[in-house]
């Protein structure tokens, strides 16, 4: 006999009722009657383990309180009549909490479930928003990756009502589909064009390989800077061959361009003895005295100009910064001749036409170093001179060189400009 429960003679258990009174719960006829009550207070203590566990589910949220609740219920109803030895009813106010208390959470459970359902249907309405925007993009592989990852994140949100679920998929479907067929007429379109400048290119291979052999280097160099921008106007071949035809291209211009460079070399060193003859002429030139006599030094850079033109061609490297020397010493004489004529008694009309005179003449001189067409300005660079001859007949000083009212002598052209034969 035990606080809750005994065992009686002819072998029946006894529980103990809330009332005071007995409620036979089974009959023992193994062992003796400790051990029968025993075995109906393990079958008490596996009730209120159950119930503790469904406590404890339901306080820490990690069950689903409808089921915790089914099993409440299902204890509640059957506790009254369980076989089992101990205090009964105190499980049983236990079970009946335990329902009471998973009313709460059902309810909770409920809105958080409708919640969860409209920010899926938000999430996915988004999704197949961000599908039919991605159908028209031309980012081919990031808009199609993204497509594709699109479904993934689909599948990891909750479903939706059966109809809201297939409405919106079909919007993403309708949008992979849409993408795919743009893609493909893309990719047909850039295939046939990539055809199209394949054979372009190819026409200018030939030309190109054509003119490698050339030794007509100015307009052959010329002819190759236009092969060069047809070829970039001309789009990308298919890409397997692309690399193929462009090392085809450039292997021709680098035959033609190799030998003009060693052609040019050969001729630089060829000039590299003129180039010595330009120096020493400059030297002297540059040493002119025009100030202390003008006539004199005049004179001599007429003769030094004549060798500087019998002296031939420089190296390319040269060309440049000796032209530049010759002129800095032409311009000295300009500017000396003009100080000197500006001092005379020369009329205003006069002084303005060596005025005009000087800047015709720097015309000319950029025209020709740009390679520009120079016919119209030595036109009017002979007409000026023929009007300041004119205007020097009746005015211009007497010089030991000549006498009173004597025109303007001829100029005499050098490499860089012109000097006044009389300056």
């Amino acid at each position: 006999m035990s606080e809750w429960g005994r065992v009686g003679d002819d072998g029946t258990v006894y529980v103990r009722t809330a009332d005071g009174g007995e409620r036979a719960v089974g009959s023992w006829q193994a062992g003796s009657g400790a051990e029968g009550l025993a075995h109906f207070t393990r079958r008490y203590e596996a009730l209120a383990t159950e119930i503790m566990l469904l406590e404890q589910r339901l306080r820490s949220g990690a069950g689903d309180p409808g089921q915790v609740a089914t099993s409440a219920k299902r204890l509640v109803d059957t506790l009254p009549e369980a076989p089992a030895v101990g205090d009964i009813p105190s499980l049983q106010r236990r079970a009946e909490a335990l329902v009471a208390a998973t009313v709460e959470a059902v309810e909770k459970q409920k809105a958080e479930r409708a919640e969860a359902r409209e920010q899926a249907a938000a999430q996915k309405a988004a999704l197949a928003e961000e599908a039919e925007k991605l159908a028209g993009s031309s980012e081919w592989k990031t808009a199609g990756e993204r497509l594709r990852t699109l479904g993934d994140d689909w599948k990891a949100l909750p479903k939706l009502e059966r109809k809201v679920e297939d409405e919106l998929w079909q919007r993403i479907a309708a949008a992979r589909k849409r993408f795919a067929e743009r893609r493909t007429t893309h990719f047909g379109a850039l295939e046939e064009q990539r055809t199209v400048s394949k054979a372009r290119k190819e026409k200018l291979i030939k030309e190109a390989e054509a003119l490698q052999s050339s030794t007509d280097w100015k307009a052959t160099a010329e002819r190759y800077k236009q092969l060069m921008s047809d070829w970039k106007a001309a789009g990308r071949a298919p890409r397997e061959v692309e690399d193929e035809l462009w090392a085809r291209f450039k292997g021709a211009q680098d035959v033609f361009f190799t030998a003009r460079s060693a052609q040019f070399s050969a001729q630089d060193e060829e000039f590299r003895g003129n180039q010595k003859v330009k120096e020493e002429i400059l030297a002297e030139a540059e040493a002119l005295d025009f100030a202390a006599s003008p006539e004199k030094a005049t004179a001599r850079l007429r003769e030094l100009q004549e060798k500087w033109e019998a002296a031939g061609k420089v190296p390319r490297d040269a060309m440049r910064s000796l032209e530049d020397r010759m002129g800095a010493v032409e311009k000295k004489v300009r500017e000396s001749s003009e100080k000197r004529w500006q001092a005379s008694s020369a009329s205003p009309f006069e002084i303005r036409l060596r005025e005009k005179l000087a800047e015709l003449e720097q015309k000319l001189e950029k025209a020709k170093a740009a390679g520009r067409p120079t016919d119209e300005l030595e036109q009017q660079l002979a007409t000026q001179r023929e009007w300041l001859a004119q205007a020097g007949s009746s005015s211009a000083p007497t010089s030991s060189g000549g006498g009173a009212g004597k025109p303007d002598q001829p100029r005499k052209k050098s490499t860089s400009g012109w000097v006044r034969a009389d300056a």
